[in-house]
């Protein structure tokens, strides 16, 4: 653990010290969900349970550095990173990857901009050949600390948002015409005769395990044949959110909602509640119940759910998409912020790594491409 002091605009001491150790990371629990909290755009990704865990599961062979900041006894900042060799260089990335959208400096509450300037400026003198931040947002605390253009901000995800104004009902009649609430109804007495439909909200520890399991098996089923690439039912990920939901349970975060056809999972919505708002984390359904509207169901059941327990903001995250239209009132994009290059080979391998993105975007909206990228068969990871 490395350590130094510095002076703030009012006279007092703020403590910088650099966490590189998985005992030293999970030590940081006590305090650290508060400056979660007190994000502006809190991130359930960046509790700490959810951090410690995905770093136990995919940080092998990488260096943490999680850099902190004390008044005294009291921890009042933190900007969790780790550095991966990749292709020969030293890359800094935040701990959770893709797992840990909305991820930025954590400051507590009454700290200025100073707090989040020490913290970056700590990271920054790492060395390490460039940084790839992935998840950062519009108003990033830590792209503000750093010169302008320091980092180039490229959007990944559109990241739907929708506002719960209101009792469910109403919201779901303002969204929904009355001949699509009555599709809906049909579909479900469609489904029935196929057996009995069961809809569960899990949200007790001795829930979310089979639910989770439930939801493993229809994610497999929607993806079999085709390329995925959240790496939700890998063997690592499999295990990884295995842990982080047991985890979270403790603070009464995860939601999955299931639904059954005769025993049988056919879809499912997995989201966290956090600050009276929920986050998508993942969803799917059994394409051989497509014509039921089964994720659909999932979904719809799982914000009227989110909306008894006063969630007031759904942040579906994820991608613009057909199915999420009616629920989007707008946009809130994730970026990924590339740059931070400390030398030549950093430099190229930052500019190459941003025509490479720029060339799966284009890809993406390519109706003709998308359709033969779907057909790819998936091949294993991690």
């Amino acid at each position: 653990m490395q350590a130094l002091a510095t002076p703030t605009a009012a006279g007092t001491r703020l403590r910088i010290q650099t966490v590189t150790s998985e005992a030293g990371l999970a030590a940081l629990a006590d305090g650290w969900d508060e400056l979660v909290r007190a994000m502006p755009r809190p991130s359930p990704f960046m509790l700490h349970a959810w951090l410690l865990e995905w770093w136990r599961h995919y940080g092998g062979g990488a260096d943490l550095a999680v850099h902190v900041a004390y008044r005294g006894d009291r921890l009042v900042g933190a900007l969790p990173l780790y550095t991966r060799r990749r292709l020969g260089l030293r890359v800094t990335e935040l701990v959770g990857g893709t797992w840990a959208p909305l991820g930025d400096v954590l400051v507590a509450p009454g700290e200025d901009a100073a707090t989040a300037a020490a913290l970056v400026e700590q990271a920054e003198s790492s060395g390490d050949d460039f940084a790839n931040l992935f998840g950062l947002t519009e108003a990033s605390r830590l792209v503000a600390a750093l010169p302008p253009g320091a980092l180039r901000m490229i959007e990944r995800l559109e990241a739907p948002v929708m506002d719960l104004d209101g009792p469910w009902d109403e919201v779901y009649r303002g969204r929904f015409s009355a001949k699509q609430r009555s599709e809906r109804r049909r579909r479900l007495r469609k489904l029935s005769d196929a057996g009995p439909v069961e809809v569960l909200v899990a949200h007790t520890p001795g829930q979310l395990g089979p639910a989770l399991e439930d939801a493993y098996r229809v994610h497999r089923a929607r993806w079999e044949g085709r390329r995925d690439m959240t790496g939700f039912v890998t063997p690592t990920g499999l295990r990884f959110h295995r842990a982080a939901v047991l985890a979270l349970a403790e603070l009464d975060v995860p939601r999955i909602t299931v639904v059954r056809c005769g025993g049988r999972p056919i879809a499912f919505a997995f989201a966290l509640h956090f600050k009276r708002a929920t986050y998508g984390v993942a969803m799917a359904f059994d394409p051989a119940y497509a014509q039921f509207g089964p994720g659909l169901e999932a979904k719809l059941t799982s914000l009227e759910a989110a909306a008894a327990e006063g969630i007031t903001r759904v942040e579906l995250l994820g991608t613009d998409a057909p199915h999420k239209r009616p629920l989007t009132d707008r946009f809130e994009p994730v970026y990924q912020g590339i740059g931070l290059a400390r030398t030549l080979r950093g430099q190229a391998a930052s500019e190459g790594l941003l025509a490479a993105i720029h060339a799966r975007r284009r890809l993406k909206h390519s109706q003709v491409a998308r359709r033969l990228y779907d057909r790819v068969p998936r091949f294993g990871r991690a």
